[in-house]
């Protein structure tokens, strides 16, 4: 036979928007072949002078990840074409062949190693052979794929958990929760490759990359190296936790409302951390990056979170006369705490365990010697497996912990009060599809008095050692009332309600005290205080006292978290009791106002005008709106006033938006100003796609 002329590539297309549409990843980009796992894609090759012919040509593609690819790792592929794809493994098949054209599908095994790929074709004919390259494409997790761990079998969950670049997550306190908008972004210009790099800089792949690399095939892994790498206190990672308000060196914690602006200063500044991040910001970081990545995520946030140091379901409580915390504690109430689940299956641990996972990147204790927390599973938690990989013990103490507390009289001694402070309240994340909060707190734990609540913490104390109950009726009962409209710039009173349950007339002293406080429990100077020495309560009623919180008192300290901690102490002459009751309260900022002007339309210019006005009695200097939303704004856009803003006049500015994405887009906006921090708004806008 005459000997055929070899087999030239003169031409290929990675056709990246039609496969990255089929992929579900064509927000992130258009210019580069992002494809998941699991799921084939298309690429064409032509070939010139002669074209390709079955029988003579032999085509194989290697696709190879990691900077050291090899076979057993399962970072290098070599893939003989066939005529049809396998499944469960890397495979490629001639779809079609047009004179010099041909088209080939490819498609990975769904536990393929996600990441930065490169492929390169090899022709051979009997007597020769060529290479080709075929440029660089990045494979992600595949949520819609049934044979991926990280399946999710509702479309409408994959919208929310997977796709969905905006979200609300929950602040405040259990008795006044707040709706704070978040710019998640993880398809914006540049996410992507900052999700890689963040593996690439963790210690598992500096210490060892092959193995690294090796294992990313797997959520489990991957998402632990998320948890770690979120907070800096390991490794090079991206957010610096700071809690003791302080932040003039970096941006405080509340100003942020979204994860592009501190992912990409991260990479910008060669990997240091970005200055500063709370719980909320580094649970809302991790869940950009796993969303990126094509991992189901979602923040949650746990009311009345315990923070449990020394392990044992039980955390003690000191205050001194006064009713303020005493230093010497570790053990604290956070009045809310934020973590994200990332929805993935066990096989470490069995099918039971499959499904929402805890993943905590806020540092708090060290896990196998690293800051990171989880993967926990949900389930292990509401069942109290406390032994299952992992960190289920520190998950289930933040949820379930019973709270002590001690007052430490004049004399020094220690008197225990009959005050339970219920923690793992009202757990929350956004309901999908719409901006309204979901409870999800029967997925953590058991009815309350139930049997199978009995059952869990029977098998949990046996790990941890009793936690106690002390149920002894009281004489004499206390609680703590707000009103309404406690908001920024006004007075108010809060109440505290005694009622005397016994026949006989009782004489008391009442402590009722106001500090500003921070939402991890930390409570700065007081804001409003009575001793009352001799209050008289007769038989059978109940007494209400006021307490005045004045503006002038509590604006001057208050955080930009807004929050006031009410503890009410009552001691009892006749029976030595000391009764306690404590209440956070949140108090309101004013309302921002978003206005469109125009016809919201995909790459029409948009106009958004964003009004506050002043509530304060006093002007508002150095007034600035801070907007971004992804598909909206290519980046944050800042707007300054130049005058101050008069009392009941209305800061306002008029921002020009791009929409570069059809369907529900959010703005998110913050304002910023010397008397009145970090008040957050946001409107979703629904933007009409191109005409075909």
């Amino acid at each position: 036979g005459t000997m055929a002329e070899e087999l030239y590539l003169e031409s290929f297309d990675l056709d990246c928007s039609g496969n990255n549409r089929s992929h579900r990843t064509a927000e992130a980009s258009c210019e580069q072949l992002i494809v998941r796992r699991g799921q084939p894609f298309q690429i064409t090759l032509n070939f010139s002078p002669r074209g390709y012919e079955e029988g003579v040509d032999k085509l194989s593609l290697n696709a190879i990840t990691g900077p050291c690819p090899s076979e057993e790792s399962g970072t290098r592929s070599h893939i003989p074409v066939s005529d049809a794809l396998q499944d469960g493994t890397w495979s490629a098949a001639v779809k079609s062949t047009d004179g010099g054209t041909v088209i080939l599908s490819i498609t990975s095994p769904p536990d393929a190693r996600i990441g930065d790929y490169n492929l390169t074709l090899e022709t051979s004919t009997e007597y020769q052979g060529s290479s080709f390259q075929l440029g660089s494409f990045k494979l992600l997790f595949n949520p819609w794929c049934p044979e991926d761990s990280v399946y999710l079998e509702n479309e409408e969950e994959r919208k929310e958990y997977v796709l969905c670049q905006h979200g609300i997550i929950f602040q405040g306190t259990k008795d006044s929760v707040e709706h704070v908008p978040w710019n998640f972004g993880q398809f914006e210009d540049g996410m992507l490759e900052i999700a890689l790099q963040i593996l690439d800089t963790s210690p598992k792949f500096l210490n060892d990359s092959n193995r690294d690399c090796s294992r990313r095939n797997d959520p489990v892994y991957i998402s632990r190296v998320i948890s770690a790498m979120v907070n800096c206190n390991d490794d090079k990672g991206v957010l610096y936790g700071r809690w003791d308000n302080k932040y003039d060196d970096g941006v405080s914690p509340m100003f942020w409302m979204g994860s592009v602006a501190i992912l990409r200063r991260w990479r910008k500044f060669s990997c240091q951390a970005v200055k500063y991040g709370q719980c909320w910001v580094f649970g809302a970081v991790a869940c950009t990056v796993l969303r990126c990545l094509g991992i189901p995520a979602r923040v949650i946030t746990n009311y009345n979170s315990a923070h449990d140091t020394n392990s044992n379901l039980l955390i003690e409580q000191y205050l001194d006369e006064h009713g303020k915390r005493q230093a010497k504690q570790k053990d604290i109430i956070w009045n809310y705490h934020c973590w994200v689940e990332a929805w993935m299956g066990r096989p470490d641990l069995g099918e039971a365990y499959n499904g929402w996972q805890v993943v905590d990147p806020t540092p708090q204790e060290k896990s196998e010697g690293t800051y990171c927390c989880g993967p926990a599973p949900v389930k292990a938690v509401k069942e109290g497996d406390l032994n299952l990989k992992y960190d289920v013990p520190f998950v289930f103490a933040e949820v379930n912990a019973d709270v002590a507390y001690y007052v430490q009289q004049n004399d020094g001694s220690v008197k225990k009060t009959q005050f339970i402070s219920l923690v793992g309240q009202k757990i929350s994340t956004k309901a999908i599809g719409k901006d309204e909060r979901e409870d999800i707190t029967h997925n953590y734990k058991y009815p309350e008095g139930s049997e199978d609540e009995r059952r869990v913490f029977e098998k949990a104390n046996k790990q941890f050692g009793e936690g106690e109950v002390n149920e002894k009726s009281l004489d004499v009962s206390i609680e703590i009332k707000v009103s309404e409209g406690m908001n920024k710039g006004f007075d108010f009173d809060v109440f505290a309600v005694i009622t005397n349950n016994t026949e006989a007339e009782k004489q008391c002293r009442l402590m009722f005290c106001a500090r500003t406080s921070s939402y991890n429990g930390e409570v700065g100077p007081e804001c409003g205080m009575k001793d009352l020495l001799n209050v008289t309560l007769p038989p059978q009623e109940e007494k209400r006292v006021p307490l005045r919180i004045l503006y002038e008192k509590y604006g001057p300290t208050i955080t930009d978290n807004n929050m006031i901690k009410l503890v009410a102490m009552l001691f009892d002459y006749s029976s030595k009791d000391i009764i306690l009751a404590m209440r956070d309260i949140h108090i309101k900022n004013p309302s921002i106002k978003i206005k469109i002007l125009g016809e919201p339309k995909q790459k029409r210019k948009l106009v958004a005008e964003i009004s506050l006005k002043n509530p304060l009695a006093e002007p508002l200097p150095d007034c600035c709106f801070t907007v971004e939303g992804a598909g909206l704004t290519a980046e944050q856009l800042v707007q300054t006033l130049d005058c101050p803003v008069e009392p009941g006049q209305d800061a306002k500015v008029r921002v020009d938006l791009m929409p570069q994405l059809p369907g529900k887009l959010s703005l998110v906006v913050n304002f910023e100003s010397d008397l009145l921090k970090a008040v957050k708004g946001y409107r979703n806008i629904i933007i009409a796609p191109l005409p075909k």
